[in-house]
């Protein structure tokens, strides 16, 4: 197999060749398809994310085809397309998980950070975190909801049903919402950094009824807001622009600190609440929605030796969408 791996934290990944993984029990191998890279694997990168598996091959949206099966894997599923996202195991045994919070599994593990993810041509799964796909859709479309669309998907849930639903941080993840947000019905105002106005164009372009910066003022209050650029200073921004009773959602893994903030700009009843990762239930429910919403991801797509890169353009900004690996031929 071929692999892009991280050895160090902070050090550009390394590209090898070595054996291909073996599936375990209850485990399955996939070819690899695509795989988006998500903003997730920069705080693992980085070092936001402390303590991943090292060395590590990152990459938690992927789409494949399985081309092994392990023992106890119904055999059917060979050949079949499915998709590995960021949680890859739970416990099955903690309370979280006798609850049904498989989210809040207290002995997880994560795709790309505590075992090997699909910034290669071939990825070892939990066979019971695969996700059956169309075997006919576009794997560079796909590869975005496995993540972006998954959580955007969770936090749209947690945001409730209000009509104006203000999206901070349009990437990934946001562009795929707003077209979720249009297809129900909702109203959707899509914040960016300052002067960004191809990323303002863009979310109007997708059915946005308003696009700014995280500094205007859309002149009307909203119901919800969900923040998915990881800066701590837009979460007082957010509440200010809801309404009394209105939710404010953190709709990533890291974020940098919260400022001090005035206590009257959280009153009135606003609520403010984290998504922590993604379950099989939200996949069971977004992947058909997404199907009937006719979501279209808009990608940038890169060959898989040049991960190095796409990561620095998402790192920069330079990025509309999402950006997707794909393995070399041959």
């Amino acid at each position: 197999m071929q692999a892009m791996i991280l050895h160090q934290i902070g050090k550009p990944l390394v590209f090898i060749e070595r054996d291909d993984p073996q599936p375990g029990v209850g485990e399955l191998r996939i070819k690899v398809e695509a795989c988006a890279v998500c903003r997730t694997d920069l705080h693992v990168v980085d070092g936001d994310l402390k303590d991943p598996k090292l060395p590590l091959v990152p990459g938690h949206e992927i789409v494949g085809v399985i081309d092994a099966l392990g023992e106890g894997v119904d055999p059917a599923r060979f050949g079949r397309r499915v998709g590995i996202p960021w949680l890859g195991h739970t416990c099955g045994n903690c309370p979280y998980c006798q609850m049904k919070a498989e989210k809040l599994c207290d002995r997880p593990q994560f795709t790309g950070y505590s075992r090997d993810g699909g910034f290669a041509t071939h990825v070892v799964a939990d066979a019971a975190f695969g996700f059956d796909l169309d075997k006919d859709a576009d794997p560079l479309s796909l590869a975005p909801l496995l993540c972006a669309g998954l959580i955007g998907w969770r936090s749209l849930k947690k945001a409730g049903n209000g009509k104006r639903i203000g999206l901070f941080g349009f990437g990934a993840a946001a562009h795929i919402l707003t077209q979720i947000c249009v297809w129900q019905g909702r109203e959707v105002y899509a914040f960016t950094r300052a002067g960004d106005r191809a990323a303002q164009q863009f979310a109007l372009d997708l059915g946005a009824v308003w696009a700014g910066s995280s500094q205007d003022n859309p002149s009307v209050p909203l119901d919800a807001a969900i923040i998915f650029a990881p800066v701590g200073d837009l979460v007082p921004a957010a509440l200010k622009a809801v309404r009394k009773g209105g939710t404010v959602v953190c709709g990533g893994i890291h974020m940098s600190d919260i400022p001090s903030m005035p206590y009257v700009i959280l009153w009135g009843e606003r609520e403010l609440v984290s998504v922590a990762n993604l379950t099989r239930e939200d996949a069971a429910e977004f992947f058909p929605i997404a199907s009937r919403a006719a979501v279209r991801t808009h990608t940038t797509v890169y060959p898989l030796r040049q991960a190095n890169e796409a990561i620095a353009d998402l790192r920069a900004g330079r990025l509309i969408g999402a950006a997707v690996l794909v393995p070399e031929v041959g």
